[in-house]
Formats: structure tokens, C-alpha cells, sequence
């Protein structure tokens, strides 16, 4: 093999099934050997693209792929200013598009290339939402027979729905909700669970940042007897101060990062041991270079990993997700959306789902490849989501 070299960079905008995703891939000289990253910002892709495409291209053409490390540091610091979502994205499209060639170069799943298995695959946990509670229930069964033992419980998604709404006259368009009201519900809602299902499965519970802190630390507590396995994003990252009251005044297991872009939105939280999960999104932090560090960091405190894994992360994301899960000794739980069949045709060689656990396959690098040809049938689309638009009772715009 002649001396590696990079020989081009593109960002791959496609959605299969609607949600934007944006995948980097990275050709070099050598032929048929190229890498896949996942650079999913979906309510900016475009902004990705050019950062990849404008910024990150032109830095990278004739660099040696093998250099993961001195990349992903001199990339991050290649604008002077850092840590924001749409470079952390870019960068983090090219640093798993790298660990991705360096698996294929080595002849390994890229799990092997962290130290190798841990465990056989990741438990994950799936999404139970309802109108109402005995809805949610019923939803929380169909998951159970289908071999899943952790279960998000929802009731009218984030923050809730249908609520009574007294807004003044000519009050701006967005999506209501009453925070109060959802606050009530929600200890309701898991009454119910517990009582109709018992306590044979692990449940938990996304407040998604929509209540006051003050009223979090509210809720964390009355939730203190259903035994959630965690509580998820009770506080936006600018209010993290707040979770010291949070962990002073209950028990319950809190998760939180999936906002973090920034290394000391984290590091005070894992330091003083007030959360127990980290939620980070791995391609919003740059990639998994920062990912596996942070991991390690996390153990040395006792925080378990729990990598953010919504329906606007690749395939390509998912699987870098579980690579993680594999072999960092602190895992904890993986979030998982699933994937329709479309978006396995484009996206062949996707994580697999059986009873309740997600398995990659041995297949070198990151496992997953794009069939670029069907990704171009499938174009993104510029609507911005309607949940990002929250609203409370009297208008006033709130922090999703």
C-alpha cells in the first residue's frame, strides 16, 4: 500500500423516514477503502453539510486517516472558536468515518479496536407513550412480550398534550402545554404502572427539560417510590446548578446530557456524583474519540453510560452508539428508536434487535454502509419539527 491519504469528503444529506440525517464518508487513495460517520443535526443539516463540505473538506485532503487523535484535536481547533453543535456534528462525521477505516484497515469491528467486548450486546430501552395511563400501559405490555425490559413512560409526549390552555389574545402559534398539570401527572401515571404491572420491569421517564427547577426537584421526589430506573433531562444545561438540590433531597437515579456540547456542561456533574447517567448525543460532542473518554471518565465516578439514541441519529450513529456499549466496562443502557425496512435498504448492515438486546455485526469498522443511489430518492425536508416550538399556558416560549 502507498502512503494513506485522504482524497475526498462529502456529507450525504438523506431521510428515509422523514427526519433529516446527514452521514459524512471519507474516500482515500487506497481503492474501496472509504469510512462512514454520522453528523446528524437535524433542524440545521444544512449548516452541517457546509461545515463539512466547506471547512472540513479542504483540512482534511491529504491527511493520513490513520491519525484519529491528532485529527479530531486539530480539526476542533481549526476555527478557533469550538464546542457548538454544528462543528462538534462535523467533526464528529470525520472522527467515526475514521474510526470506521481504521477498523476495515485493521480487519475488526471497531469494538475490538477499544479493547474488545465487554458484553455479547447492549440492552436498550424503547418509548411507551398514550393518551392516557392505561394506554401507556398497554403499550408497556406489547414491549414486554416483545422481550424488552426497560421502558420510557410517556403520557402525551414531552411535557404532555390536550391540556386546558388560557392563553391571552393573539398569543403566538407553538406547541402548548400546561406545566403544571403535566407535573401532576406524571407520579399518577406511574402509579398506575406499578400497580398494574408491577415491579418486574425497569421503567423510566423523560421530563425533557420541560419544568422549572424548582419544580423538577418536585417531581424527582414523588417519583422516589416507583423505583425509576432514571430520570432523563429533568433540567436544561443552563440550569445545572440545580441538580445538587435535586440529588440532596431523593434517591432517584437521574440522567442527563442530551443538550451537551461543551466538556464542562459534564464534568462538574460526574465529578460531584450528582447524576448516574450520562445522555450525551455523540455525534453533538464530536464523535467517538470524546465519547470513549468521557466513558472513562464517567467510571471513575461511578456514572454508567446511557448515549442518546433518538430516530435523528443514523444507522450509521446507532451502530457507533453500540460499538461504545460493547466494550466501555460502565455501560449502562442504550436508547433505541428501531429501524423501518426502507431505512435498512439504505442503510445495509444495520444493529439488530432480539429480546430486548441490540447486536452489531463482525463486519470490519463500524458494520454499517450506504446505498448512496436510494439515499438520493429519500430528500431532507426544511419544516422544523413543531416540538422544538414549546409553549406554556400564557405563551411565553420555554426551552425544549
Amino acid at each position: 500500500m502507498s502512503e494513506l491519504k485522504i482524497t475526498d469528503v462529502k456529507a450525504i444529506l438523506t431521510a428515509p423516514d422523514g427526519i433529516n440525517l446527514v452521514v459524512v464518508k471519507i474516500e482515500t487513495n487506497e481503492p474501496g477503502l472509504y469510512g462512514l460517520g454520522c453528523a446528524t443535526f437535524t433542524q440545521r443539516y444544512l449548516s452541517v453539510r457546509s461545515a463539512v463540505e466547506d471547512y472540513m473538506k479542504p483540512f482534511l485532503i491529504g491527511k493520513d486517516p490513520q491519525r484519529i487523535e491528532d485529527i479530531w484535536q486539530t480539526a476542533m481547533v481549526s476555527s478557533y472558536w469550538r464546542n457548538g453543535p454544528v462543528l462538534n456534528n462535523a467533526i464528529s462525521g470525520v472522527d467515526m468515518a475514521l474510526w470506521d477505516i481504521k477498523g476495515k484497515m485493521a480487519g475488526m469491528p471497531v469494538y475490538q479496536l477499544l479493547g474488545g467486548k465487554c458484553r455479547e450486546a447492549a440492552a436498550v430501552y424503547r418509548h411507551a407513550d398514550g393518551r392516557d395511563a392505561r394506554e401507556v400501559e398497554d403499550n408497556v405490555r406489547r414491549y414486554m412480550e416483545q422481550g424488552y425490559r426497560y421502558i420510557r413512560c410517556q403520557m402525551g409526549g414531552y411535557g404532555g398534550r390536550n391540556h386546558i390552555i388560557h392563553a391571552p389574545e393573539n398569543a403566538q402559534p407553538g406547541a402548548y402545554y400546561d406545566p403544571d398539570t403535566y407535573a401532576r401527572s406524571v407520579p399518577a401515571l406511574f402509579e398506575h404502572i406499578r400497580t398494574a404491572i408491577g415491579f418486574e420491569i425497569e421503567v423510566l421517564h423523560d421530563i425533557h427539560e420541560r419544568v422549572s427547577p424548582i419544580e423538577a426537584v418536585r417531581m424527582a421526589k414523588a417519583l422516589e417510590p416507583y423505583r425509576l430506573f432514571f430520570l432523563e433531562d429533568a433540567l436544561p444545561p443552563e440550569q445545572i446548578e440545580w441538580f445538587r438540590t435535586i440529588r440532596a433531597q431523593c434517591a432517584v437515579p437521574i440522567a442527563m446530557g442530551e443538550l451537551f456540547v461543551h466538556p464542562n456542561e459534564w464534568t462538574g456533574l460526574i465529578a460531584e456524583k450528582l447524576i448516574d447517567f450520562i445522555r450525551c448525543h455523540i455525534s453533538a460532542i464530536g464523535g467517538i474519540t470524546p465519547a470513549r473518554k468521557l466513558a472513562a471518565l464517567c467510571e471513575s465516578f461511578g456514572v454508567r453510560t446511557a448515549w442518546h439514541g433518538p430516530g435523528d441519529v443514523s444507522p450509521v450513529g446507532h451502530a457507533a452508539n453500540v460499538h461504545l456499549d460493547l466494550a466501555v466496562p460502565n455501560f449502562g443502557i442504550q436508547e433505541w428508536n428501531g429501524f423501518s425496512d426502507r431505512m435498512k435498504e439504505v442503510f445495509p448492515g444495520c444493529p439488530e434487535i432480539r429480546n430486548g438486546y441490540v447486536y452489531v455485526n463482525d463486519k470490519p469498522g463500524l458494520g454499517v454502509d450506504l446505498n448512496e443511489e436510494l439515499a438520493a430518492k429519500f430528500p431532507c425536508g426544511t419544516e422544523l419539527p413543531k416540538w422544538t416550538l414549546a409553549r406554556i399556558t400564557d405563551g411565553t416560549s420555554v426551552r425544549p
